[in-house]
């Protein structure tokens, strides 16, 4: 009589848990849902307003003058036939273009320049996944779900729950994401080169050129850093972005 009334004891617990568990989850989705929509916090030195409330904080370089009208990239490239972005639509669509001979050639460059530039500063190299989850998009600010989506999803009919990454932080970030660092190993500097996919626009609408494409390769700087202080990220922020300053300057650009 008393292992049977222990195991009518356990049926009715199992019974009990199976509602707390269904409460649990339909809880953990409603806060998880609240909680994306959480903005990121905004710098206290960013200018409140649009546009036209940004301030100009530095400019490196003269903007050149010319005696004569100056051509635009895509002018440019198409009259050296190292970029060809017209004729396309019946092959990969509108915002899409090839690099051709020292098109080709600089895109190459400019990728091993900065990232030998970056690896002599101590950042450690890293190839990611150009497919990840969408969990690790929206730990990044970034909603897959949004209409219109950011991103490209892959056919979920045969893989679910799998997007193009716009940006290689999002890998990046998914490497780091769920597990401790080290408290000396910190900061982490990361770089990484990769393929962009971005379902920008697909109407051919806009102004030719290399903007606002659907895939590019980029060159991007990533860091994780400690809190103990509270200055740690902004910091590296300022260590990144004289870095990019050092980059421009070294390619003789012009910039602000």
């Amino acid at each position: 009589p008393e292992l049977a009334a222990l195991r009518e004891r356990g049926r009715s617990l199992r019974g009990q848990l199976r509602v707390l568990e269904a409460e649990e989850s339909d809880l953990e989705q409603r806060f998880y849902l609240g909680a994306l929509q959480l903005p990121n916090r905004t710098h206290p030195a960013v200018p409140v307003g649009d546009q036209s409330q940004a301030r100009l904080l530095e400019v490196v370089g003269e903007k050149p003058v010319f005696d004569f009208k100056p051509k635009g990239h895509l002018e440019l490239g198409e009259g050296l036939d190292i970029i060809r972005q017209r004729r396309l639509s019946h092959v990969s669509g509108h915002r899409s273009y090839y690099l051709c001979g020292a098109g080709a050639l600089l895109q190459h460059a400019l990728v091993t320049f900065t990232l030998q530039k970056l690896l002599s500063k101590g950042f450690l190299p890293m190839t990611v996944p150009d497919l990840l989850r969408g969990a690790v998009f929206e730990g990044c600010g970034v909603q897959p779900s949004a209409t219109p989506s950011p991103v490209y999803t892959i056919d979920p009919a045969r893989f679910e729950d799998l997007c193009l990454a716009g940006t290689s932080e999002v890998g990046i970030a998914g490497y780091f994401m769920d597990h401790a660092v080290q408290l000396k190993d910190l900061p982490v500097r990361v770089v990484c080169s990769s393929t962009c996919y971005r379902t920008e626009t697909d109407t051919g609408q806009e102004p030719w050129g290399l903007y606002r494409v659907h895939q590019f390769t980029k060159v991007e700087m990533f860091g994780v850093t400690a809190a103990e202080r509270g200055t740690e990220s902004e910091e590296l922020l300022e260590e990144f972005l004289g870095l990019q300053k050092e980059i421009f300057s070294e390619l003789g650009l012009h910039y602000r």
